[in-house]
């Protein structure tokens, strides 16, 4: 068999599984498409700042026990067992799209906080859930890592910084005696009282959905 006989059987049959593939999509069940978010509407949400939350402001939440947060740890099962942010429940980012995890992420009653190590993967779960057009989405900036820099073991000010560098390693220093750090200077007649950072779950009300137990106690 000659060279153009042998690429113009190969075309051929190439032509005829395409065809067979074609009908068989046909044959297929209609699916209904889900629609989501309109692109434009995706980018715009995309660029803009706002759906970051410092950890500043959520420390500032918790400490105060802000009812409307939903803290969500997309990292995988073995980092959020090892540490994670108090009554955070954990949806790993490859599960994000899982059925049993909607009623988590498709919230209107609380302000969904996604977190990660940094933000790289809770910036890619706020993507896939905004382009469901799931509302009320925010990410931790900076994630676990930023959280550990700034609120757990906040940098003390020096001498030449402004007043407002000091009023915020207080609140900082305040906060993460509140999360269970102890200071020698803040240790005199009694241990200061440790409040456990055990993540502990925190169940979304959504009528007719039954709703799957996830986190720790």
């Amino acid at each position: 068999m000659t060279t153009k006989k042998l690429i113009a059987t190969r075309y051929i049959f190439l032509s005829a599984i395409l065809i067979i593939l074609a009908g068989g999509l046909v044959l297929l069940p209609k699916f209904k498409k889900h629609e989501g978010i309109a692109p434009e509407l995706l980018l715009s949400n995309a660029i803009s700042p706002e759906r970051y939350i410092s950890t500043d402001e959520l420390a500032d939440k918790l400490v105060n026990n802000d009812p409307s947060i939903l803290l969500i740890d997309v990292r995988d099962k073995a980092s959020y067992n090892e540490n994670t942010l108090p009554n955070a429940v954990n949806i790993p980012l490859n599960k994000l799209l899982d059925e049993d995890f909607e009623v988590y992420l498709n919230q209107t009653a609380y302000d969904v906080v996604l977190f990660s190590n940094d933000s790289f993967k809770a910036d890619q779960a706020w993507i896939l859930c905004n382009r469901l057009n799931y509302k009320n989405l925010h990410v931790l900036k900076g994630g676990i890592n930023q959280w550990f820099n700034t609120i757990i073991n906040p940098p003390k000010p020096t001498e030449n910084m402004p007043k407002k560098a000091f009023e915020l390693y207080s609140f900082r220093k305040a906060a993460s005696m509140f999360f269970g750090v102890k200071y020698i200077d803040q240790i005199k007649t009694s241990e200061t009282k440790r409040v456990s950072t055990t993540p502990k779950v925190v169940i979304p009300k959504k009528k007719n959905k039954k709703m799957p137990v996830e986190g720790g106690c």
